[in-house]
């Protein structure tokens, strides 16, 4: 069973926390990765304001309808050029940590960042300095999540500081806690670069930190002219029946949350996945590309 759901950005920003959550039932999704205070403007989530009693509410509302909050999505930047900009973040997600069980939520995540402020790309981000200012960021986090028995969720990204599953997995064994999970985005992973190379990437990834994805993020592109172009799920360069046959194999009821933001959400969309997911095989009766 494909336990299909959405990134919040995707949909409309400024409703109430109820109408968040009738919205996703509707649709027919199983969870939600909830963005604060980003898409839910309809309350002020920011720092000083989130309260056990304002995250009940809001998980209430979800709760009521059947639907799972997979992850509190704060993506902050840690290794921000300026240091009190990114003591500011850091704080910022060690609140939302210190609430996601409030929330009837068992993880917080976030991407690894750029030394860009803008997240842009940086050419220094894949280097040493930038590697342990991250580390040194996300054991700061990790020790808040053990704390409060949350799980802390990374993802990688090309342009960022954790750029391939060997960075991930190097991650992981650095910081040496059981509270550090991944939140596996192939399409963010997936370039010019090594798009020829995909299935071993995922594989790969699967090889080195399988037992630590907790959430999979659905999207797609195509290549033009050598740079990405987003396309809906399922109908472009992204290998969804490697993907799913993994996932049936080794991490069934996974959650995978669509998170193409800028595209609209299309039933066909949602249909075309899950008969993907429906169709796929063992990963050893695929041919290896």
């Amino acid at each position: 069973m494909l336990r299909l759901g959405i990134s919040a950005r995707c949909l409309e920003r400024g409703q109430s926390a109820q109408e968040f959550a009738r919205q996703t039932a509707e649709m027919g999704f199983s969870c939600i990765q909830l963005s604060l205070p980003e898409t839910l403007t309809a309350i002020d989530t920011g720092y000083g304001k989130l309260s056990a009693g304002m995250a009940r509410h809001i998980g209430d509302a979800f709760r009521e309808r059947g639907v799972q909050i997979a992850s509190i999505e704060c993506y902050i930047n840690p290794v921000h050029p300026d240091p009190d900009a990114r003591r500011r973040q850091l704080e910022l997600f060690k609140e939302r940590i210190r609430h996601a069980r409030d929330f009837g939520c068992g993880m917080v995540s976030t991407e690894t960042g750029s030394l860009n402020a803008d997240f842009s790309w940086h050419p220094d981000n894949h280097g040493e300095a930038a590697y342990e200012l991250c580390v040194n960021g996300l054991r700061e986090l990790v020790r808040e999540a053990e704390s409060f028995g949350v799980k802390l969720g990374i993802e990688g990204v090309t342009s960022f500081v954790a750029n391939s599953p060997d960075k991930l997995a190097r991650m992981i064994a650095d910081i040496g806690s059981r509270h550090l999970h991944i939140v596996f985005d192939p399409a963010n992973l997936l370039s010019a670069d090594n798009i020829d190379s995909q299935a071993a990437m995922i594989r790969r990834a699967f090889e080195l930190f399988g037992d630590r994805i907790e959430l999979v993020h659905a999207k797609d592109f195509v290549l033009d002219e050598g740079r990405k172009r987003a396309v809906p799920p399922g109908t472009g360069a992204v290998d969804y029946d490697l993907l799913f046959g993994l996932l049936k194999e080794r991490k069934p009821y996974m959650n995978v949350v669509l998170d193409h933001s800028g595209l609209p959400i299309e039933p066909e969309d949602m249909e075309r996945l899950r008969n993907r997911y429906a169709d796929a095989g063992s990963p050893a009766q695929l041919i290896e590309r």
